[in-house]
């Protein structure tokens, strides 16, 4: 069994000899799939009850399956994408709270790989998600107040041992920036997402190439990698054609299975699963565009078989 801990995860991800695979769109399955009531979008309340924590072990298993059949690596990512300050006091959770919640999700993380029994590189992520609503920003913060906001939670995930942390649906360039800088000042690897609209520009109305291009420069590259997440191919493809440098940057798409805009998933009372077969053919054409595409997953609406069937497509 190999284990790989954060002083090999730039190695192992970087590593554009070994592709790896991440999940889908777990808040989505909960809900549609079963049944669950998840209160500010938040999963990471299922790690306080049996119940809960054998529904996450059956989720992940699926994950697990994929990459022993396709021979990838796998980065987990921990269920906690909403626990932070602002969202976790609405879930009645103080600091105390999401601080044992956090350390709680890495535990958990650490027991389900030690299990897994993978011969490939499994990486275990602590997923940060945006302050405010990704498909609706509220407002902006600065850089300094993004680092203040985020900085406990990476603080959390770094002390539990996390190899990585993963910034999800990031929506502009300041707070990707403030988590940048709260993970190099504790001293663990960081992965930035981002989401697009339709026109593949971020909610703020900045561009990829720009939010990329900036925070490389601020930062001297401290990112493992950028990825693209809660968004369709067809909304971002078109940026993606460019043959520029900055390209070379992407390392992972988590796509959403429905290629509606965000105003309309925010609408929907039904579940859009899109067509698994289709989204993986499209990864594949992204792959022409992004050399360095390494890293494959979902978003809402995605499963193990949209995962399987774009690993297929990339990987097979």
């Amino acid at each position: 069994m190999h284990i790989y801990h954060q002083s090999s995860s730039r190695s192992a991800l970087c590593n554009t000899c070994t592709p790896f695979i991440t999940d889908g769109g777990l808040e989505t399955e909960l809900i549609f799939k079963k049944d669950y009531d998840l209160p500010e979008f938040a999963s990471f309340p299922l790690l306080e009850t049996e119940q809960g924590q054998q529904d996450l072990q059956e989720y992940y298993g699926h994950y697990v399956t994929i990459a022993k059949q396709y021979n990838t690596g796998l980065i987990l990512e921990a269920p906690t994408w909403r626990a932070s300050t602002d969202w976790g006091l609405k879930l009645g959770y103080n600091a105390e709270a999401l601080d044992r919640i956090n350390h709680k999700a890495i535990q958990f993380l650490d027991d389900f790989r030690a299990q897994a029994n993978l011969n490939t590189p499994c990486i275990n992520s602590g997923c940060i998600g945006p302050r405010y609503d990704g498909y609706n920003p509220e407002c902006y913060m600065s850089a300094e107040q993004a680092e203040y906001y985020h900085s406990s939670q990476i603080k959390s995930f770094s002390e539990a041992g996390a190899d990585i942390v993963t910034a999800l649906t990031m929506t502009n360039i300041k707070e990707a920036c403030g988590i940048i800088k709260s993970a190099m000042k504790n001293d663990v690897e960081v992965v930035i997402s981002f989401t697009t609209e339709t026109d593949g520009r971020l909610p703020s109305g900045e561009t990829l190439q720009q939010a990329i291009e900036q925070l490389d420069q601020i930062s001297n590259t401290y990112p493992l990698y950028y990825m693209i997440n809660c968004a369709h191919p067809t909304h971002f493809e078109t940026v993606l054609q460019q043959n520029q440098p900055w390209l070379n940057r992407i390392g992972g798409i988590r796509a959403n299975a429905s290629c509606k805009s965000h105003a309309e998933l925010d609408e929907c009372t039904e579940l859009d699963a899109g067509n698994p077969q289709q989204l993986g053919q499209e990864y594949k054409q992204l792959k022409t565009h992004l050399t360095n595409l390494n890293v494959v997953g979902g978003c809402c609406g995605t499963s193990h078989q949209h995962v399987s069937a774009m690993t297929q497509a990339c990987f097979g």
